[in-house]
Order: structure tokens, then sequence, then C-alpha cells
């Protein structure tokens, strides 16, 4: 008798414990899937986005306002969360509305190699405020949040 009793608590400890796994690995596989969803995702804004050089020293000449460039990737998760983060706030609009004509560069298109190899462009994303000659006034690389993009808008 004794026999029976310990192998019906060891299957029931072998359910039990199987049963966690499952929960575990469904809650694991949820999770990375919403974080994978969130890094990725990146709202609208009503940045009127240039992308190219000429087109954007126009704007700036005709408009007496600065050049920022923003260099980003499609595969660049950092730079979808700062167009989630930054780009996308009402306040971060107007401010760049009123001082900047924003270009978006991406890396990996052939055209922006000129621009890329001009700025020593290393790493995604970076964000670099030009005057009209194209000389830097201020840059950030990597993913810049809300308080530090107004700060450095602020300040050009």
């Amino acid at each position: 008798m004794k026999t029976k009793n310990i192998s019906i608590d060891v299957k029931q400890s072998k359910k039990k414990s199987h049963s966690f796994w499952k929960f575990f690995w469904l809650t694991f596989l949820a999770v990375s899937l919403g974080y994978a969803w969130y890094s990725f995702y990146a709202p609208s804004n009503d940045i009127t986005w240039i992308d190219n050089m000429e087109s954007a020293q126009k704007l700036a000449n005709n408009s007496d306002k600065k050049i920022m460039i923003f260099f980003t990737g499609t595969w660049c998760s950092p730079c979808k969360m700062m167009k989630r983060q930054v780009f996308a706030d009402q306040e971060v609009n107007k401010a760049m509305d009123a001082k900047v004509v924003s270009i978006e560069i991406n890396i990996d298109d052939s055209n922006s190699e000129a621009l890329i190899k001009q700025y020593s462009i290393g790493a995604t994303p970076t964000t670099i405020f030009i005057d009209n000659e194209g000389n830097v006034i201020d840059y950030a690389v990597g993913k810049v949040g809300k308080a530090k993009f107004l700060e450095m808008l602020l300040n050009i």
C-alpha cells in the first residue's frame, strides 16, 4: 500500500510542476511578443520630414531656421522608440516646427552615403543640428529623451 501512495504523490507532483512550466512559458511568450511590438511600433506624427539636404537647405534659408538631421534605419529599435516617445509629442512638434527643418535619413539608403561620411555616422539614432552652411551646432548619438531633445532645440 505504501508504494501506491508514493507513486500517486509523485504523479501529482509532476502534474503540478508541468502546469507551472506551461504557465511560465506562455507568460514569457506573451511578454516577449508585447515587448517586440512596443519596440518596433512608431506612431505617426505631424512632423514634415524631408529626405534630401538640398530641399532642406532651401527651406531653412527661406524660413531662417536651422536644420535637424535624424539618422535612422528601418531596423533600428531605439529610433522607433524615439519616434514614439519624442517626435510624437505635441510639445516637441511645436518646438520643431518653430526652430528647425527636419530631415530623416535612412542609413541603409545608398543615396545617403555622402551625408553619412560627411558627418561620420557610426550608430543610429544620431541627431544632428546644423546651420545653413552645414556646420554642426549640436548632436546626440543614441536615443534621446524628450527633456534632453527639447533642451537641445532651445539651445540652437
